[in-house]
């Protein structure tokens, strides 16, 4: 079980930052920055529905009552994952939301005992820093087949695959 991450206090101008798995209380505050996400060009679009349906895969950073910063694991099988829909508010990037959400989201595949976790994305300094490496995205082909075919820039695709091997919780 991934226990409750506390950031400390990055600013005077933020409060005490929480890192948890989220709950359907949450779907609404994700769905809205997963759209912010969207109209940036930066993630595909998910239905509300999608998420509620998905909420035991997300996992949130919570500044207080406001919702700042969320992403999924989506199992594409059992021994791989993707860490999907990587969100986090304008005011709260480069204060390290992003990186405590993708250590969250490793600590499930590792409780779950998935081998391998990827990200299609353009922020591939940021998932180095992660410990992630660069991959070939025709090694993900559930992805492909499933999201990619959906996206406007299905034919002119500029995401680059990074991978992590996860160690599991027998290892």
């Amino acid at each position: 079980m991934i226990d409750w991450v506390t950031l400390p206090e990055l600013t005077t101008t933020l409060n005490e930052i929480t890192v948890r798995r989220a709950t359907l209380a949450d779907a609404s505050q994700i769905f809205s920055l997963v759209n912010l996400g969207e109209r940036e060009g930066q993630l595909l679009p998910r239905t509300l529905e999608s998420i509620r349906a998905s909420i035991c895969d997300w996992i949130v950073a919570v500044d207080g009552v406001r919702l700042v910063g969320a992403s999924a694991l989506v199992e594409m099988h059992s021994a791989l994952a993707e860490v999907r829909s990587l969100v986090v508010a304008p005011d709260y990037r480069k204060f390290g939301v992003g990186a405590q959400i993708v250590h969250a989201l490793i600590d499930l595949a590792r409780e779950r005992n998935i081998a391998t976790v990827f990200a299609l994305t353009r922020a591939v300094l940021f998932f180095e820093k992660q410990g992630f490496i660069i991959s070939d995205k025709e090694n993900f082909p559930e992805k492909v087949w499933h999201d990619c075919s959906i996206c406007r820039l299905q034919f002119a695709c500029d995401e680059v695959a990074m991978v992590m091997s996860v160690p599991t919780k027998n290892e």
